[in-house]
């Protein structure tokens, strides 16, 4: 039994309530809640937040925890609070994929929450089967500094809750209130209290880093969208090369003075 169907119906009769009772006040059918207690089906994720809020829970308590009489919430950080996320669904209820075109960039850091924006972007869905889990959103991205990835090209990401969970190495849609939407690699692990390094996959851009309480959300990169076809790898040519060696002897400066 998956922890939200032991912990719905824990917290249902804890709360006194039958199925019926609870069917109401979350404004479904009774069979629904029969069916998420009894594991055959899951709730959505607006249905999910509207349920641990009810339970005064983050969706990651209610998802991840095992909660029973000896349960006891853990203290919250910035990486692991719930956030609003707005969302759009078909006509079906299965979420779609926003896209946020580059055009749209600077609009999405004040829309990014407000249900009405969002429900005004470009949509469209994805019969992929690795992305039917999740919330996913797509963004185009701009710039060079993460070839072989081109200019132009679409980066769908998975929405990521608990930032505690950002990998070294791994890519990421950033938004955040200085640099906007952009497309890196995480330099180190999230802390509330420290920078988020970005690096570049093109070695020409040096990495930098944006303070936590900048970043407004952060989705992980699961497959991208692209109408520029890969080329041959050329042969270096003597401006790349000279580029790779003033990026080294940057390098080996920094750590000299370290």
């Amino acid at each position: 039994m998956s922890n939200i169907s032991s912990n719905l119906k824990y917290l249902r009769k804890k709360k006194g309530q039958t199925q019926q009772q609870f069917a109401d006040n979350m404004k479904i059918k009774r069979s629904l809640i029969g069916a998420y207690e009894e594991d055959r089906a899951e709730p959505k994720y607006d249905l999910l937040k509207k349920i641990a809020e009810y339970f005064e829970l983050t969706i990651d308590e209610f998802i991840n925890e095992k909660i029973n009489d000896n349960w006891k919430p853990k203290p919250k950080s910035q990486g692991s609070n719930l956030r609003v996320l707005s969302i759009s669904v078909d006509k079906d209820d299965n979420e779609n994929i926003e896209l946020v075109p580059v055009k749209a960039s600077a609009g999405y850091l004040n829309g990014f929450s407000d249900p009405q924006y969002i429900q005004d972007l470009p949509k469209f869905q994805l019969p992929i089967p690795s992305l039917k889990q999740g919330t996913y959103r797509a963004f185009e991205i701009k710039g060079d500094s993460m070839l072989p990835i081109t200019s132009g090209s679409i980066i769908i990401g998975e929405y990521l809750d608990n930032w505690n969970d950002v990998k070294i190495g791994e890519t990421y849609v950033i938004i955040s209130k200085n640099e906007g939407v952009v497309y890196k690699r995480a330099g180190n692990k999230f802390r509330e209290d420290r920078e988020l390094k970005l690096i570049s996959d093109n070695k020409v851009y040096d990495p930098y880093a944006i303070p936590a309480d900048d970043i407004l959300e952060i989705w992980k990169a699961k497959a991208y969208l692209s109408t520029s076809l890969p080329e041959p790898t050329p042969e270096p040519t003597i401006e790349t090369l000279s580029n790779m060696m003033a990026q080294m002897q940057k390098s080996i400066s920094q750590l000299n003075k370290n």
